[in-house]
């Protein structure tokens, strides 16, 4: 038999057989060629490419038994780079299947930040066939000496779930690693796969260079997009306000079926349904799992392993489970809350019949009424293939600083050749001589601020090649390789010593012992806080805090903001299509009889002279003026902060803000006068890139940014394990090096790479720009209004959130939703 015949003959022996698009990518492979793999997940892309390598495989093994030279233990062949730990295991997993099964004499590991010391070891003394391995990981194995002769057999690399690493530092820190392996393996095939994408061209090239092939699944995944419709709609929603009262729905939902998974789209909403779905169904205890980053290692496999194995009924997870660890398929998903995106709605569905044929279904719980909206609008984008880009980072040169000196840990490099290497890479296309030179003399003299500090001085020439200084400093820079910066973690262990997992340290500062908070499923009272370990016990009481982890305010997406004025649109024209815009009629009726329906093309601007204050009383608050460009809560904190610098630039006034993602609220004590302004340039893209610096604080947001830059480019050295630094002693530690290179080295590259990266990933200053010209090119539908709009209502109950009061917020918001609801019944 050939190797391709036995192959399809162990598919068949499954039930499968080979599909169109896998049989092109087996062509590709074999003719050496590199590429992109994308189809919808559960529709074979990981055999796409593995059963190519496989087959390759069998024809040598068959051929060495004819000349009776067949080998045992074949040296590492391929590299399989994952995104996440707990994909690394799932895909060992899925890879020994066929190797196994067709007797190949392969053998297949991973090697992430979990691997045992044992099995590190062996590794060090000869890799195995096939590693599966993280992006810091990858990089870790350029810093080892003789790199040439342990790869000297690496035919191919595999980049998986490449849409997660695209579009952020980690993407890259793999394109960088690629353009090393290269050099070292000029005939290297290098293939991503990739399930959601829409930029997939670019993806392409950014993975495998100009040259790269884009083979797509043969057909669309059946997808199922439906809604938990609240009984009662309330015409004034408000964020969270639903939540879980519709918690009944959800749970009749799971049980209906015999396996589901509950996602959310943050740590401490997954805290907060885990334990209210326990208190539903204490009968499910056992059965029902939490699974999100924070957990401790052993906790997350416990539920990975339930999960394979059929135990468990319901998992409720944040994004750790929409990747392709590998479970057999569930009956159903639920998302709680909009998904703010197609991309990650779509990923999640997937996890749901998750095989080629099953058609997959989601269930979307709104946690209030306008994300219904959201949700119509996420299913016309899905069918129309409206997926978001992801942007690949430009010139990111404290990645390159990184990367130069986990090369000089091995044997030293020639200078010439990296730079060739780099200039290789998408990433670094552009770099010039001047940043070239620039960041190498950052690597080996600190830069001209920090040259009088040897500890700066990191490499040194050695015969031509460049190679770390001292053994010291590859320890720590070992410990340091990575892109991923976030807040320093507390871990959190029970007086008897058991590891639960980590929380944010800016969470657990505010907690003082004997408070209380909620954490893998449990109440936890906090008893000690030392050596950044949070000691606690089980607490009798159930009143509890949740911790608030980092990156919990998703924006609405590019594409999903655009579904949604078309949804807007077609609300105004009398079409409700959907069972989620039909529930909404009474709120949409009743925003057309207070101020108007926004189309697409218009800009709708609501002012509200002389508000009462949100207690009712006779207390005016001021003048509200509400916009809403419905373009996301990112653009509308640069758009909102623009606005107001540039109506006090006119005339002057005093304004504070609060936003969502459809709109913002502007309030001053005077009435901005908008009839000139709105034809003299509030709107205009021009003169942005001067104003907006103007109207936020750029130096402290760029402070706040450099803390990253300082920590990926070695400036700042997070500690050795057991020993780490807290978050205070970091951001001083960053802040310091800001300040000098601020006053002393204004045109540091690294400095005007934290201003350059505040305009793109915290102020979205393209999609600002892009959203400005949109709005100055539409209609401005301008109205007075005697009331706030539904629209308005969540904006000011966002503005109260804001504030401090002994009254509850919860009742504070009912009542003034209630006297609205009067108001507007008398008016009807």
């Amino acid at each position: 038999m050939t190797p391709r015949q036995q192959v399809e003959g162990w598919l068949a022996e499954r039930g499968w057989r080979a599909r169109p698009f896998q049989k092109r990518v087996w062509t590709a492979w074999r003719r050496g060629r590199s590429g992109l793999v994308h189809s919808a997940t559960g529709s074979g892309k990981t055999y796409a490419l593995w059963l190519a390598e496989v087959m390759a495989g069998l024809a040598e093994r068959d051929a060495g038994k004819a000349k009776g030279t067949a080998k045992r233990s074949a040296p590492l062949r391929l590299l399989w780079i994952t995104p996440m730990r707990a994909l690394a295991e799932d895909t060992v997993g899925a890879l020994r299947a066929p190797v196994a099964d067709l007797e190949l004499p392969w053998r297949i590991e991973s090697r992430t930040g979990d691997t045992s010391p044992a099995v590190r070891a062996r590794q060090q003394r000869r890799l195995p066939t096939v590693l599966v391995t993280t992006p810091e990981s990858l990089c870790l194995q350029l810093t080892r000496s003789k790199l040439d002769a342990r790869l000297a057999d690496l035919s191919a690399v595999v980049v998986d779930e490449w849409h997660e690493l695209l579009g952020n530092k980690r993407g890259v820190q793999v394109e960088l690693a690629l353009a090393r392996l290269r050099t070292l393996r000029p005939d290297l095939k290098v293939w991503g796969l990739s399930a959601t994408l829409g930029n997939l061209e670019e993806a392409a090239v950014a993975l495998a260079g100009p040259e790269a092939l884009s083979i797509h699944g043969d057909e669309k995944k059946r997808i199922t997009i439906d809604a938990l419709i609240p009984p009662e709609m309330e015409r004034f929603p408000w964020a969270g306000h639903l939540g879980l009262r519709l918690l009944p729905q959800v749970v009749a939902a799971v049980d209906e079926a015999e396996s589901a998974l509950v996602f959310t789209n943050t740590r401490s909403q997954a805290e907060r349904w885990y334990q209210a779905i326990l208190e539903a169904r204490p009968d499910w205890a056992g059965a029902l799992a939490l699974h999100h980053g924070s957990l401790d290692r052993s906790v997350r496999e416990w539920v990975e392993n339930g999960l394979r194995q059929g135990t468990l009924r319901c998992v409720v997870a944040t994004s750790t489970l929409d990747l392709g660890v590998d479970f057999s398929p569930v009956d159903r998903v639920l998302q709680i809350g909009s998904p703010k995106g197609v991309a990650r709605l779509l990923q999640r569905a997937g996890r749901s019949g998750h095989s080629p044929g099953r058609e997959s279904r989601v269930t979307c719980v709104p946690t209030h009424a306008l994300e219904l909206l959201e949700i119509a609008a996420v299913r016309d984008a899905a069918r129309a293939q409206e997926i978001e880009e992801r942007r690949p980072p430009v010139l990111p040169l404290d990645v390159l600083a990184q990367h130069l000196v986990t090369l000089g840990l091995g044997e030293g490099f020639d200078p010439d050749q990296v730079l060739a290497e780099a200039r290789s890479s998408r990433a670094f296309a552009e770099l010039s001589d001047a940043e070239w030179q620039w960041t190498l003399d950052f690597v080996t003299r600190g830069g001209s601020a920090l040259k009088a500090y040897p500890e700066f001085s990191k490499l040194v020439e050695r015969d031509g090649r460049l190679a770390i200084r001292d053994g010291a400093l590859a320890r720590r820079h070992r410990l340091s390789i990575g892109t991923i910066v976030g807040d320093s973690s507390i871990e959190v262990r029970f007086r008897g010593g058991r590891r639960l997992g980590t929380v944010e340290e800016s969470f657990i500062a505010r907690l003082r012992p004997g408070d209380r908070f909620q954490f893998a499923g449990r109440t936890l009272e906090l008893h000690s806080l030392r050596d950044l370990t949070a000691w606690v016990r089980v607490a009798e009481s159930k009143v509890h805090a949740v911790p608030r982890w980092a990156g919990g305010r998703m924006p609405l997406s590019t594409s999903l903001s655009r579904a949604v004025r078309r949804r807007l649109t077609e609300a105004r024209e009398g079409r409700l299509a959907g069972l989620e815009m039909k529930a909404l009629r009474p709120l949409l009726a009743l925003q057309e009889e207070i101020s108007a329906l926004p189309a697409a093309g218009e800009l709708l601007v609501e002012e509200l002279p002389d508000l009462l204050s949100p207690s009712g009383r006779s207390r005016r608050e001021g003048h509200h003026l509400f916009v809403y460009p419905f373009a996301g809560r990112l653009v509308h904190e640069g758009l909102a902060a623009l606005w107001a610098y540039r109506l006090s630039r006119i005339a002057p006034n005093t304004f504070t803000w609060a936003v969502n993602d459809y709109g913002i609220d502007l309030l001053s004590p005077e009435p901005p006068a908008l009839g000139e302004p709105l034809t003299a340039g509030l709107l205009s893209p021009e003169g942005l890139a001067d104003d907006l610096p103007a109207a936020l604080d750029a130096s402290e947001l760029a402070r706040r940014q450099f803390r990253e830059i300082a920590r990926v480019a070695g400036l700042v050295f997070q500690g050795y394990p057991g020993k780490g630094k807290t978050m205070r002693q970091l951001q001083a530690s960053s802040g310091l090096f800001f300040d000098v290179f601020d006053r002393h080295d204004p045109e540091n590259l690294l400095l005007q790479q934290a201003y350059r990266e505040v305009r793109e990933r915290q102020l979205e200053a393209s999609r600002l720009r892009a959203t400005l010209e949109r709005l100055n090119a539409g209609t401005v539908v301008r109205v007075e209004c005697g009331r706030p709009s539904p629209l308005a209502f969540p904006l000011l109950v966002d503005r109260m959130r804001e504030t401090t009061s002994g009254e509850g917020l919860v009742d504070r918001i009912r009542r003034m939703r209630l006297r609205y609801e009067r108001a507007a019944t008398r008016n009807g």
